[in-house]
């Protein structure tokens, strides 16, 4: 997925490229004058949604390509790139097939045979001192202060002393900038990536031969879900530009989000792998869907039952959180004419009340319910750990907030099993006192897992020191 170190010029940009197959004009609607097309565009642009795949690994030229195989303007880019740093930078595109899958190709040839070791001013200096759109611009700031600040912690050294290497190079400045550029011209507004696949093995670097990921790719995926993917043949799949782009454009991980999809891009790395479809797909919608709920934002959905058998109200809890309902809960109540009943509510995010409202009427005789929106809450963020406690396996729920941890509870059920198994009632196990030492002695070696608090989560034993 490095650019080579040799290009060869299939063909150079002109002005009229958008008519040429692979260009990001052709999805153009047939029958819509350009002018009614990019109004269109305009008016959905307001909302549009992106999802990156980067299951195969991420670089920066792989995502520029899947960008404008997704509809971007090549052309635009191109100019763009040509004004930043004058008669040095040019695209060439090409389709290619990887993996079975046609894919576009994108390379930078950058008049630049012995490029410096740019530091973050200087990369600042060359995309403030050019013709520049303001979101693209300060999304490729954020880029590469994120690379630099990786770079600095790897080596020890502030952020604006790094000496960019391999990314400070004008391909790899075009490659982050081009990428920008192209999320603000199909006007995508949120991002949502995939775990990243980065690869096994060992790469040569400036800095001599790294394992896979290498230090700065390592620093950068922390708070991010990653896999190797493959053994040590695989090579590496994932490039500090890539990744660094991927943590700056997206504002969640996860697998495609619902969404109306318009375009979906492929873009395609250098190598051929075995087994392996060396590309990055782009997913862009309409723009027609729905804005994300505000966070904590939530719906409550209720229903009164009066004839259902109550041994079965443990499942219809059940089944509303597997169908994406983040509490459920039974309330008694009494009906008219003096009948006993029942209120099941749920809370759930807007995108799965659909889901919830059919696992109520699937699994419940209710023939209606009824809405509380918006309803707001607040929660703690939260991870699982495993402790042993006496010889037996307790996982442990940690929850906190930018304060530092603020609870640390047992799970019941491996709590009543291990208090079966070491033959102690239950109270015993759940004594404060009885995980102290355990607690202390898992932190002090493994330490709790990021949660998205900065404070040192092995003082969480205090919390079960009387």
């Amino acid at each position: 997925m490095n650019h080579p170190a040799a290009h060869t010029h299939d063909h150079e940009h002109t002005p009229d490229h958008e008519n040429k197959p692979g260009h990001g004009h052709r999805h153009r609607p047939a029958g819509l004058t350009r002018v009614q097309a990019t109004a269109i565009a305009g008016e959905l642009a307001a909302n549009r949604l992106a999802w990156i795949d980067a299951g195969n690994g991420i670089a920066g030229d792989m995502l520029l390509g899947a960008l404008i195989d997704a509809g971007a303007d090549a052309g635009a880019i191109a100019a763009l790139l040509e004004g930043l740093v004058p008669g040095e930078l040019h695209l060439e595109i090409a389709e290619v097939v990887r993996g079975g899958q046609r894919a576009t190709k994108v390379e930078v040839i950058a008049d630049e045979p012995n490029p410096p070791a740019r530091h973050l001013s200087d990369v600042e200096a060359l995309l403030r001192g050019a013709t520049v759109p303001a979101r693209t611009r300060e999304l490729a700031l954020a880029c590469f202060r994120r690379l630099a600040e990786a770079e600095g912690r790897v080596h020890g050294v502030p952020a604006t002393d790094v000496h960019f290497h391999e990314v400070g190079a004008l391909d790899s400045i075009a490659d982050v900038v081009g990428c920008c550029e192209a999320v603000r011209l199909l006007g995508i507004q949120r991002v949502v990536a995939s775990p990243i696949t980065v690869g096994a093995g060992h790469q040569q670097m400036a800095h001599g031969l790294m394992s896979i990921p290498p230090p700065a790719v390592a620093e950068l995926l922390k708070g991010w879900p990653s896999q190797s993917g493959g053994d040590e043949q695989v090579g590496e799949l994932a490039t500090p530009t890539g990744v660094a782009l991927v943590r700056v454009l997206a504002q969640r991980p996860g697998g495609l989000p619902q969404m109306t999809v318009a375009a979906v891009g492929t873009g395609a790395g250098t190598k051929e792998l075995p087994n392996r479809s060396n590309t990055v797909r782009v997913f862009v919608s309409t723009g027609l869907d729905a804005p994300p709920a505000p966070p904590g934002q939530v719906v409550q959905v209720e229903a009164n039952v009066d004839d259902l058998d109550p041994r079965l109200w443990p499942g219809v809890i059940d089944r509303l959180l597997e169908a994406g309902a983040v509490d459920a809960w039974l309330t008694a109540i009494l009906m008219k004419k003096g009948r006993p009943a029942h209120t099941i509510h749920a809370l759930c995010p807007p995108e799965t009340q659909q889901a919830v409202c059919d696992a109520i009427f699937t699994n419940t005789s209710t023939i209606g319910v009824r809405f509380h929106a918006p309803a707001h809450r607040r929660v703690l963020a939260r991870s699982w750990q495993q402790l042993e406690v006496a010889g037996q396996p307790i996982r442990m729920k940690v929850s906190g907030d930018e304060h530092g941890v603020r609870q640390v509870t047992p799970e019941f059920d491996d709590v009543a099993r291990a208090a079966r198994e070491l033959g102690r009632p239950e109270r015993e196990v759940l004594q404060p006192r009885a995980m102290a030492g355990e607690v202390a002695a898992f932190t002090a070696t493994q330490g709790f897992i990021d949660i998205g608090v900065p404070e040192d989560y092995a003082r969480a034993q205090g919390l079960f020191v009387q």
